[in-house]
């Protein structure tokens, strides 16, 4: 008998032939009607994502990773909206992206075309399901889901509402899979299943990612962790500098687009840190310096050895002083994970010296980190954020699920 991941391959690649050649009116359909579903099930969505919650709380989840494991009728809304934003958005499939004629007549055109089975393994995060599911079917993809088992009910709750909107709208229920199994053992068969698996994308802490992009012998595109920086350079504005650091390192510290690491200019450094350490003590975040940082305020806890290589997802960062901005640059591009970085300057110098030299999927002057997500660049949604470098980087909307074929015109030409 096959497995539950075999079974849902299969079904999912016969799924994806049916979804990449569905018009954009039958793609939109059904994006309308899972946004619809979303609100009108919230109620059922809420009561299976409170039995996760229970039980998280239960076996003693951290804070931030409990908020990224709890639903609220807000935050079902939000997902709603982003469906309908994606459906909002031109259909990228069968664009044209090239075309010319070659000297013995040949017609070539490069045309984008769906990747076809897409499997997408997360943690903790329900509004990946959602998400998925919305940029899989616009771009003419099957998915098949594994989330973590934390959050089981409410990925089941949600894949089920979907996969009911789909086969209202006339396409196959089976080109969204939810594997109902957590037995890790089954996201190693999925990663190997070549016959049927065309990319995998892992979202999720380091531990996970390292996990997929070891065993999978399928194409992997690496979402990696966010070891952001803000460096505040010696011509920043520090009342702009304040606003930014605050809002980076606090909106929702438990993203991978929140600021881990701040670096200051040691010119402003005492200034800057005495606007910042009162207003971060008040948030409740706990600041780990070198020893120039805590010669300059002793509420600032010395820092470990690993605090430049470590994603908190929480509310502690980590703070360095340095004398330069090439110090500054050199301390990214190394301790880093090419996320998201910023400097806050008034230098226009400096600042596109910044953008030029730092090695990352996002590099910001004068605003926050927390920008980096497909519904902040107008995506609608994003199904990860990459730090590699191929075939995408950065938040992956719809173009980051489509690869391209060629198709070729002749009248009668063969090769001499």
């Amino acid at each position: 008998m096959a497995s539950e991941v075999l079974e849902k391959a299969k079904q999912a690649q016969a799924a994806a032939a049916i979804l990449a050649l569905a018009s954009e009116e039958e793609k939109n359909r059904a994006l309308s009607y899972m946004a619809a579903a979303l609100e009108a099930e919230t109620e059922r969505i809420l009561a299976a994502n409170r039995e996760d919650v229970l039980q998280a709380e239960g076996k003693g989840m951290a804070p931030a990773m409990l908020d990224r494991l709890t639903l609220t009728a807000a935050r079902i809304r939000d997902m709603a909206d982003g469906v309908r934003q994606v459906a909002a958005l031109p259909d990228p499939t069968g664009a044209q992206l090239a075309a010319w004629e070659r000297p013995n007549g040949l017609q070539i055109e490069r045309v984008a075309v769906p990747l076809g089975v897409i499997a997408i393994i997360f943690e903790s995060r329900p509004n990946v399901t959602v998400d998925a599911a919305a940029l899989c079917l616009k771009t003419g993809n099957a998915c098949i889901l594994r989330g973590g088992s934390e959050a089981i009910r409410s990925n089941l709750a949600l894949a089920a509402v979907l996969q009911e909107s789909l086969q209202r709208a006339g396409l196959p229920r089976t080109g969204l899979a939810m594997l109902e199994n957590t037995d890790r053992a089954l996201v190693r068969e999925l990663l190997t299943l070549r016959a049927y698996i065309d990319l995998a994308i892992p979202r999720g802490g380091a531990g996970l990612i390292r996990m997929v992009v070891d065993t999978a012998t399928v194409p992997v595109i690496e979402t990696g962790s966010g070891i952001c920086h803000v460096y505040v350079d010696a011509a920043a504005d520090l009342d702009m500098a304040a606003r930014i650091v605050e809002n980076a390192k606090i909106s929702r510290p438990s993203t991978c687009n929140s600021m881990e690491t701040l670096l200051l200019h040691r010119e402003i450094a005492k200034e800057a840190l005495r606007k910042l350490v009162p207003l971060l003590t008040a948030d409740g975040v706990e600041m780990r310096g070198d020893g120039r940082s805590r010669s300059l305020d002793a509420a600032i806890a010395i820092a470990g050895e690993d605090a430049w290589h470590t994603e908190y997802n929480a509310l502690i960062m980590s703070v360095k002083i340095v004398d330069s901005f090439e110090e500054a640059v050199e301390h990214i591009n190394r301790y880093g994970t090419h996320h998201s970085d910023c400097i806050v300057t008034d230098n226009a110098e400096v600042a596109e010296a910044f953008l030029r030299r730092v090695d990352s999927a996002a590099v910001y002057v004068n605003a926050s980190t927390r920008f980096t997500d497909g519904f902040e660049f107008g995506f609608g949604a994003e199904i990860g954020i990459s730090t590699q470098k191929l075939h995408v980087r950065g938040p992956m909307g719809l173009q980051a699920l489509l690869t391209y074929k060629y198709n070729i015109r002749g009248q009668g030409q063969i090769r001499v």
